[in-house]
């Protein structure tokens, strides 16, 4: 359960702190500036526990996405509205059922790319590199019924 909520967490690892290990080339974000690289975009990541998956960040502070743990079978998460929120200075995530509100350290590495951590532990990390526009659909909010619908009225 741990290891699919720092994966499922960690698409917006949006605190604006910098990680002390981090190359001199990372860059430390905001809030604002964090939230404007990683809402409505889809990302690719992989996490230091072996998880890997892709997937998006809404503005309502949703998550939607593909999770692969080890050698399971890939699942779809979906984490419903204010699943992420601001907490002062950092962007923490809320699951139900859980005994805490987990934080995240995001620190920009590249035109595309960022890390993630869990706050105050730089062992427990992921890497985010955003996908190509090549049309890949990683989640989407509509139901099936409605697409199915709105396709036979076109």
């Amino acid at each position: 359960m741990r290891s699919i909520v720092v994966a499922a967490l960690g698409f917006a690892a949006l605190l604006p702190a910098a990680l002390a290990s981090a190359p001199a080339a990372a860059q430390q974000l905001s809030a604002d500036q964090a939230r404007e690289f990683v809402v409505g975009r889809t990302f690719s990541f992989t996490c230091f526990e072996g998880s890997k998956g892709a997937g998006r960040v809404y503005a309502d502070g949703s998550v939607a996405g593909m999770i692969t743990l080890r050698d399971a079978p890939p699942r779809f998460v979906r984490l419903p509205p204010n699943t992420l929120r601001v907490r002062g200075e950092n962007v923490c995530g809320f699951v139900k059922g859980m005994t805490f509100e987990p934080c995240f350290d995001l620190v920009k590495t590249g035109q595309n790319s960022f890390r993630g951590s869990l706050s105050g532990i730089q062992t427990m990390w992921c890497e985010f590199v955003g996908t190509s526009g090549d049309g890949q659909q990683v989640a989407s909010r509509r139901s099936k019924s409605k697409r199915t619908t709105e396709a036979s009225a076109d």
